[in-house]
């Protein structure tokens, strides 16, 4: 999980009210807004491998840990029902060409001549969403399904914070079993159908290399993917599996496409290939502090070989790229 720093500040959505729907719909997913937690490219391995909140310290957490619940959670929306747009979702083949723009200091960059853009949910408007779609694109929408303080569901979900996020301060793993967890998440994949996203990329799913603090077990957490995959589908939308690699096995009949980062870097693609062969793509990042087209020569001719759609980006996660085709 290497995200940019986010703005906490969301943009405003004209005629939709996203408090309210997380109070009236049971449908969700999150994005990131740490302003002042932006990594270092050289610290991106500690961060990939070392997402075990037990050990935050002071550095990385304010608190330098779990959170404790509060005494009188708000109680969970109550159950909507998603509409499924004619025709089914979007699932996206290898092949096809993207760009992931997260973060960075700037604009989103809507000029690059690809298939298909991956954006923050909240820090983007339906009008922007709608001017990338009738240039021809794709969106796919990034949300986080961990604990971030500034959202309009943050008190919602505030009671069930367990461990710190390593090396993002506010941020916390939730308990995902919770039915409020997964009602605010729905709520969220609502909010995406209504400002028009194509498909989701749900971030920190992969409890399973990390310390959440939870006692999730892989079957909890397969089935809180699930879940999340059937509601996308359910509002018309593709489901995209994020840095999960245990659970592709598990599932990948579920879900339509993986987004992945530095599999060539830590000797993990061959894991992902299960995707390939289903016909689902692999969008795939390799990162670099210095020129993005230096890491072509040592990566592109492995990821083309296996089909994978990789580009190449600094951390941060802003507009600049370097595609392998």
């Amino acid at each position: 999980m290497k995200r940019s720093a986010m703005m906490t500040t969301l943009f405003p959505f004209v005629g939709f009210s996203f408090a309210a729907l997380v109070m009236a719909a049971s449908a969700g997913c999150a994005a990131d807004s740490n302003a002042d937690a932006t990594p270092n490219a050289e610290d991106s391995e500690e961060l990939r491998r070392n997402k075990d909140a037990g050990q935050v310290d002071a550095a990385t957490c304010s608190d330098g840990g779990a959170a404790a619940p509060d005494a009188s959670p708000p109680p969970p929306p109550p159950p909507t029902t998603p509409t499924t747009p004619p025709g089914g979702h979007w699932t996206p083949k290898p092949g096809t060409s993207w760009q992931w723009q997260i973060g960075g200091s700037g604009p989103l960059d809507t000029s690059f001549d690809v298939q298909m853009y991956d954006i923050d949910l909240f820090e983007n408007t339906a009008a922007t969403i709608a001017s990338l779609k009738a240039a021809g694109r794709k969106v796919v929408c990034y949300c986080d399904t961990a604990y971030e303080p500034g959202r309009s569901d943050s008190a919602i979900l505030a009671p069930y914070k367990h461990n710190a996020v390593k090396g993002w301060p506010g941020q916390y793993w939730l308990d995902v079993r919770e039915p409020a967890v997964l009602a605010a998440m729905k709520a969220r994949i609502a909010l995406a159908q209504s400002k028009g996203c194509d498909g989701i990329e749900a971030d920190d799913v992969d409890s399973q290399s990390n310390n959440p603090g939870t006692g999730i077990t892989p079957a909890e957490q397969q089935a809180f993917i699930k879940a999340l995959a059937a509601e996308s589908h359910a509002r018309g939308m593709a489901y995209g599996l994020k840095s999960d690699i245990d659970d592709v096995a598990a599932v990948l009949d579920d879900v339509d496409f993986d987004i992945n980062e530095e599999c060539f870097k830590f000797n993990e693609c061959d894991a992902l290939l299960p995707f390939i062969k289903a016909g689902k793509a692999v969008f795939e990042a390799e990162y670099t502090a210095g020129t993005l087209s230096t890491l072509g020569p040592s990566v592109c001719p492995q990821s083309n070989a296996l089909n994978i759609d990789t580009i190449v980006k600094h951390l941060d996660l802003g507009a600049p790229r370097y595609s392998c085709r």
